[in-house]
Order: structure tokens, then sequence, then C-alpha cells
């Protein structure tokens, strides 16, 4: 665990039970699989909007979250009240943040796309003005700002993928904390038991019943030019994107 992570409880107020579904829906029918099991987790109730616009805030402890890639941080406002919010990277117990139209263009801070400079590194940015941060917030991740264009603001996403998003939105100076995450290994089978992964098996080590890569006498190849999921549906750099997607007018480049 980093050193930089509170020992405290979590606070209690902000926390809410999750029930684990092992990968099934309403129907009881497997839709993802190979999950189930794992210890049990609380959800930490996260502001990923401006519920405090205008209020100074400071960081009184990171904290780790089961539920996310990254860390987070508990923010106490002016008001008493506290709130959990995406740790930047680089943001320490005691800094001072604050959510506003146009505030100082500093690590942890959230404005108006409108008002941040071109060049700058943002994250948790919203799609829609109010409802909240949806892009960039898993660990170490974060979009560039590249231009201003009227209402829009040109994104650089983590993907290469340059697209507008309006300028009323608001986003977050920096990158999310735990950037260290993608280099972590597990060390063992049962540490990613415990996170609620059960084991996976390869399709080419099934029967062709089971799956279309199966089939064959020892190590064979998967006897096709292309690979295919195990409903038949080709895989691996095929574009899985609703081409009818409203968000599609606003890509500029896709992503390679």
């Amino acid at each position: 665990m980093n050193s930089i992570l509170s020992k405290k409880r979590p606070e209690k107020h902000l926390l809410k039970s999750l029930k684990s579904n092992a990968g099934r829906n309403f129907s009881g029918r497997i839709t993802v699989r190979h999950r189930g099991g794992g210890v049990k987790r609380m959800y930490r109730m996260v502001d990923f909007g401006q519920e405090k616009l205008g209020i100074e805030g400071g960081i009184v402890a990171l904290e780790y979250d089961p539920n996310r890639t990254a860390y987070l941080a508990l923010v106490e406002y002016r008001d008493g009240t506290r709130r959990y919010v995406l740790a930047c990277d680089q943001s320490l117990a005691g800094d001072k943040i604050v959510c506003e139209e146009n505030a100082e263009i500093k690590t942890g801070n959230r404005l108006m796309l409108k008002n941040i400079p071109v060049g700058t590194e943002v994250c948790n940015i919203e799609l829609r003005p109010g409802k909240g941060g949806q892009l960039a917030r898993s660990a170490g991740s974060s979009a560039k700002l590249m231009a201003h264009e009227g209402k829009f603001a040109q994104l650089q996403m983590p993907s290469k993928e340059i697209r507008r998003v309006p300028a009323e939105c608001f986003a977050t100076i920096g990158k999310i904390s735990h950037p260290e995450h993608r280099f972590e290994d597990y060390g063992r089978a049962g540490a990613k038991r415990r996170k609620g992964w059960r084991p996976t098996v390869r399709g080419s080590v099934m029967n062709p019943c089971d799956h279309p890569h199966g089939g064959g006498e020892g190590r064979t190849g998967i006897g096709m030019k292309r690979a295919k999921t195990p409903w038949g549906k080709p895989a691996m750099g095929v574009r899985t994107r609703n081409r009818n997607k409203w968000t599609s007018k606003l890509i500029m480049k896709r992503r390679k």
C-alpha cells in the first residue's frame, strides 16, 4: 500500500452497501464471465461533479478505494461537510482545492474548460454541463486541452482520439492519482480471487462444442484467420462502437 494513504476508517456517512451479482443480470443469466466470489466491499459515494461550487475545501486524507484504480481524496469544506473526490497525482493531505467557474490553474482545482489554457492536462471531464465527470477517471489518465473552438473545446483523449466537448463543462486540473497502477503485479492467484475474479480458460484448449477455437491435437493454433468470441463473433481489432451514438459527430480524429 502507498505510504501517502491514510490508515483511518472510511467516512461512514459516505458508504453504501454493494451487492455482488457475480456477473449476472436481473434474470440471473451470466452476462460478464469470470466474475464471482471476492471480499465484500462497501461503495464510496464520490462527488464526480461540483456539488460544492465556489466553496474552498482542504484535503483531509487520501484513501484507498476497492471499487476503482484511482485513490480518493476526502475533502472537508468550509461549511463543515465532507465529500470524496477523485485524488489527483501529487495531491497531498493539507492541500486546498476549489471548484469554481474561473479558479486558479492549480492541480486539483476544478473549473470550466473555456477558462483553462491550451496545453493543460485535465481529468474527470464532463460530457454535458452539470452531469458530473465522465471522461479520464481511471488511475494515471488525463486528457490534453488542444484548442478552444467557439462553444467547444478540443481535447486529446488518453487513446489519442481528438474530440470536442462543450466549453461550459467542468474539468479538474492535473491527472488522476496512482499512475503506477499498470505496473502492479497480483503476485499469486489468490490475490486476484479476492478481487472477485474467477479463473479464465483459453478457448484454444476447449472442445469444439464449447468454443470456435477449440479442438485439434496437442497445442494447435485456433485454425482460422481471425480470432472469434465464444459466440462466433469477430474479436480483436474489430470496431464495436455503435455507429448511431450522438457523440460521434463530436469526434474529430479517431484513435489509431
